[in-house]
């Protein structure tokens, strides 16, 4: 069954699990829908938690998914029978208002509506945030009409093309695109503290202590937005307090692109998101990669920063309070040098990756129907 006579185009975007999958999913969301389409945001419960900032204008529509890595024997049992249901959902909706395009961004949850595609013959795509392809987009990578990439080059299976697209920002991401940097000095200086969307606990175990840990003269001047895991939150706040830190620390920033843009530096994860939003926006980074990242994705994803000297690298073996506030120290007292890796940083960023990947869900889209 097509589109409904007079209806826009429909493209159903499929993601889930964290915001690094839901973040690139909204900047495509937000192009497609500034273009006439109309959206569909395909995803489980618990991806609907980072959907907030997705447009009004944008469906949801929650499909059951599951994953074998978590959960004891009979949940793991179950996983197939969740992913049979969701994908008899995503078919039955999608042969009453048939998509001219469906986009995957990772995660389980994006399961089902690949494979309703896939039976249905619907031209699909996946976009892949990482250097190295997730299991769920190594799976569907032969299986799709394109494979769009995130960080250049992406590893990809044989036989299979990528396209070099970036990974999209949102649109308040793109606002603050090359914000101008102020530089460090004797005055207030903004830190952010970030480990993901979840949070990271290395870091609300290292970056505190550093922090303390800075000479007096530096130290009186640093503010700190610290998100932390919800478990994590009074002792982190505590030793802020302790160390005469003002900071806030929260599980969730939802105004991340507002402070990177008035920050003099961030440390974090090296997340694929994280990295585009430092990129577009251009600041100095101190990078700790997940080092239980299976595929070593985050060191892939820093690896660009790090040799444009936008960014330092610090491997969790290395990341010490003694390490970290040397590296702080260094960065916060040399002004000129870390305007030079916030420009550094500017230099590699796409802000208009939300739109080239707009435009190859067109292509694969065809003409609109009439």
């Amino acid at each position: 069954m097509a589109n409904p006579a007079g209806k826009a185009p429909l493209a159903v975007i499929a993601a889930g699990g964290t915001g690094g999958h839901m973040f690139p999913a909204q900047a495509l969301a937000e192009e497609l829908l500034a273009r006439g389409w109309r959206v569909v945001l395909s995803t489980d419960a618990r991806g609907a938690r980072y959907a907030g900032g997705f447009p009004d204008a944008v469906t949801r529509r929650v499909v059951g998914s599951a994953t074998f890595a978590r959960g004891g024997v009979l949940a793991k049992l179950a996983v197939p029978f969740r992913i049979l249901g969701g994908v008899a959902k995503a078919v039955a909706t999608m042969v009453a208002d048939r998509p001219a395009v469906v986009a995957g961004f990772g995660g389980y949850p994006s399961i089902p509506a690949l494979t309703a595609a896939s039976l249905l013959r619907i031209p699909r795509l996946i976009h892949e945030q990482n250097g190295v392809l997730g299991r769920v987009n190594e799976l569907f990578a032969k299986r799709v009409s394109a494979v769009a990439c995130g960080t250049w080059p992406t590893v990809l299976p044989k036989g299979v093309a990528g396209h070099q697209i970036g990974n999209p920002v949102r649109s308040s991401v793109r606002e603050r695109a090359a914000s101008p940097y102020i530089e460090p000095g004797n005055y207030p200086m903004s830190l952010v503290i970030i480990g993901g969307s979840q949070g990271a606990r290395i870091l609300s175990d290292v970056v505190p202590a550093a922090l303390a840990g800075l000479p007096d003269v530096l130290r009186q001047h640093v503010r700190v937005a610290h998100q932390a895991r919800p478990e994590d939150l009074d002792r982190v706040a505590a030793a802020y307090e302790a160390a005469g830190i003002p900071a806030e620390v929260e599980p969730f920033f939802a105004d991340i692109p507002r402070r990177f843009s008035e920050a003099q530096l961030v440390i974090s994860r090296s997340g694929a998101s994280t990295v585009a939003d430092l990129t577009v926006i251009g600041r100095p980074s101190i990078l700790v990669p997940y080092a239980a990242a299976i595929r070593g994705e985050q060191e892939a994803n820093a690896r660009g920063l790090v040799e444009a000297e936008a960014a330092v690298l610090m491997p969790e073996s290395m990341f010490t309070p003694e390490a970290l506030a040397a590296t702080i120290s260094t960065i916060l007292t040399t002004p000129q040098a870390a305007a030079r890796m916030a420009r550094a940083a500017t230099r590699l960023g796409m802000p208009d990756a939300a739109m080239a990947l707009a435009d190859l869900a067109e292509r694969l889209a065809g003409p609109p129907e009439h």
